[in-house]
């Protein structure tokens, strides 16, 4: 029966974590920040009050156990991850802005929090819990960043490569560190009960460890790189050691009296620091770290967190005083340090708001202090809101301060040059580059045409706690593209970063870059979203330039291309397009007119339209049906090799994109396709 709970309360709560994630991405929220708002929704505070019964029959108390133990090997891996991602580069050349920041964003919330513990002492503690403990601890919780948290936020809004995303990671990294020390003295002092000779040799004992595994375990971890730039790849033997050793390093400093997540996080910290070690080893390890066993901690926390104790007036005012020390301290400091060293107001806010994040590691002091004793659980339940009110806050306020249209101002140039037209490619799969490329050479086939190449990541699919920019690896999708731009002699300018929202991250680059078209390759998904949904969707809706979907059959050197014409803006685009390729290709504009109803000075009229923007190159076809879109299909089977259509609802194309018209037409035919849209841009 052990085994059969165990399984169901693990499939439970992953997949209350990655529905709720998924809800907090939409509202552009960090997934953990969803999996931490889980855990607790399937603890009392929600899922006990609303249906007990099924509560107490998923959670009997007798199966935590199992859970627990689960969660703290969870916890164990990650911090390790947190320690091996923690970088000491990040820390050269940052300046005095980062030395100031990092120690004003510790020093005034530590001291804020042992104020607060003035406070709150008398009130949720007592004669038990010593009163230096009790505000050591408050002050230590109160000086965290979650720094995994932040360096998600800063990657997924490009603010590395700013100089408020270079002091910001660098002030969090200090952060991390110091405030873990912090911890370690504050969790020796708790147990070992008071300040003597047993402290001191506790103290004395884990400093010694600490240079142990500075300056000697971390040299010998060198022969593990060695290795690795032998093999050219992390194998089992060297996952299982490097396990062993994590293990043994936590047991080290559980042994000596501070705890076990210190040690696997020092481990983690002097394990080699070259990028494809740090890689490999991080996503051998992090799938089920992340999101099997992290959510199973954050479901032991949330069934530990009570809401409903705070159930007066009074209790909910304290609260609120908990919040505000805690942002005052963080935010206010951070941002009043950050504005001292030289930093402008808007930059020192941004930095402010990102340093107030607390997110896990803020829950992983707190279940320390709890299994302790050394707060309550109603201190507990405050500081756990607190926590995710402070991460909470975090986009919204950054998107208010620093808005996304700013970072993308000062990290993506606008081209001076802007006389030559430009064509952005958006790769998702590389594979698709070559293709791609040569159609984008088929539309701007002058000379001095700028190519923009450009991949995006899913910043999920990035390391937890990456706090570099993208690395040459992450660019791999990019590289059939470049080697045919090689082949051919075309300039290329490759384009690479995290991304949310793809959609309206494609049409701000184009923006950026002025780019006159977007071209983005076309497949099927295999669930669900048909082929013009999503992304496609949202950059054919989001861009000002003109937007062609394309979907490769045929090498493009097309001899005969059809252009079914109706007069509509995107029609008018697409008519455009292919006229750019008739100095090769015949094309052939198509035009559908009602039986017996066809008007002479209409087809005279497109006719004329035809030759204006054909400038005569190009032939017009009239054909009578009731159906236009059935006659389009059955022109196309009829020995074309490109078919250019706009995305009008002539056609079944707009403005319902989510139809399936679009697929019809691709199944009917073996023609290569272009679908275009024109941008809002160019009425």
């Amino acid at each position: 029966m052990g085994l059969l709970t165990l399984l169901v309360q693990i499939a439970v709560i992953l997949f209350a974590a990655r529905a709720i994630g998924w809800v907090f991405r939409r509202i552009q929220q960090p997934q953990v920040m969803g999996e931490m708002v889980a855990g607790i929704l399937l603890g009392p505070s929600l899922l006990g009050w609303l249906a007990p019964d099924i509560s107490a029959s998923l959670f009997p108390p007798e199966s935590l156990g199992a859970l627990h133990a689960l969660s703290q090997i969870g916890l164990l891996l990650f911090m390790f991850l947190v320690g091996l991602e923690l970088d000491p580069a990040l820390l050269r050349g940052r300046g005095r802005a980062a030395l100031t920041t990092s120690h004003a964003s510790i020093v005034l919330p530590f001291l804020l929090g042992a104020m607060l513990a003035l406070y709150l002492y008398p009130r949720y503690s007592d004669a038990s819990v010593p009163f230096a403990q009790f505000a050591l601890f408050m002050g230590a919780a109160m000086s965290i960043t979650a720094f995994p948290v932040l360096a998600r936020i800063l990657t997924e809004r490009n603010l590395l490569s700013t100089k408020v995303g270079a002091v910001t990671i660098a002030c969090a990294a200090v952060d991390d560190v110091t405030a873990w020390c912090i911890l370690a003295g504050v969790l020796a002092l708790v147990r070992t009960g008071a300040v003597g000779a047993e402290l001191f040799m506790t103290l004395a004992s884990s400093a010694i460890y600490v240079a142990a595994m500075i300056w000697g375990v971390r040299l010998a971890l060198r022969k593990l790189e060695a290795y690795y730039a032998r093999r050219g790849r992390i194998t089992q033997n060297m996952v299982a050691l490097v396990l062993l050793l994590m293990l043994a390093s936590a047991w080290t400093t559980e042994w000596l009296g501070i705890h076990a997540l210190f040690g696997a996080f020092l481990i983690g910290a002097v394990m080699p620091k070259e990028p494809g070690f740090v890689h490999d080893l991080s996503e051998k390890m992090e799938d089920v770290t992340v999101v099997l066993l992290l959510p199973l901690f954050f479901a032991y926390t949330g069934l530990r967190t009570r809401i409903g104790m705070l159930d007066e007036a009074a209790l909910w005012l304290d609260c609120g005083l908990v919040i505000l020390v805690a942002i005052g301290g963080k935010l206010g400091g951070s941002t009043a340090a950050a504005r001292l060293s030289g930093l402008s107001w808007r930059e020192s806010g941004a930095l402010g708001i990102l340093m107030n994040t607390r997110g896990l590691m803020e829950l992983v002091i707190l279940t320390i202090g709890l299994d302790l004793g050394v707060i309550s659980p109603v201190v507990f339940v405050m500081m756990v809101l607190m926590a995710l009110v402070t991460t909470f806050m975090t986009t919204p306020l950054l998107e208010l301060v620093y808005p996304l249209r700013l970072i993308r101002q000062e990290t993506l140039v606008t081209d001076e040059v802007a006389r030559n037209e430009a064509v952005l490619i958006p790769v998702a799969l590389p594979s698709f580059g070559p293709d791609l490329l040569a159609a984008a050479r088929a539309i701007l086939p002058e000379e001095g045409a700028r190519f923009y190449a450009l991949h995006l990541l899913r910043s999920e699919d990035r390391s937890i706690a990456d706090t570099t920019e993208v690395k040459p690896f992450e660019q791999e999708a990019l590289a059939p593209l470049l080697a045919a731009a090689a082949a051919t002699g075309t300039q290329v300018r490759p384009l690479t970063f995290v991304s949310r929202s793809f959609g309206s991250d494609i049409a701000e680059v184009a923006r950026a870059k002025r780019a006159r078209f977007i071209l983005l390759g076309w497949h099927k998904p295999v669930l669900g979203e048909n082929a013009l949904g999503g992304p496609v969707q949202d950059v054919m809706t989001l861009a000002d330039a003109d937007v062609i979907a394309y979907v490769a059959r045929r090498d493009p050197q097309w001899s005969r291309v059809l252009v079914p014409f109706a007069e509509g803006r995107h029609d008018r685009a697409a008519l455009e397009l292919a006229a750019r390729l008739a100095g090769r290709s015949q094309v052939t504009a198509l035009h559908v007119v009602e039986p017996e109803h066809g008007n002479d000075e209409a087809v005279a009229s497109e006719r004329a339209t035809v030759a204006a923007i054909g400038n005569g190159r190009l032939e017009l076809k009239v054909v009578e049906s009731d159906e236009p879109q059935a006659a389009m299909i059955a022109e196309a089977r009829s020995g074309y090799d490109l078919i250019v259509i706009g995305a009008s609802e002539e056609w079944g194309l707009e403005p319902r994109l989510f139809g399936s018209r679009h697929e019809d037409l691709a199944e009917s035919t073996s023609a290569s396709l272009m679908i275009v849209r024109r941008g809002d841009a160019r009425q």
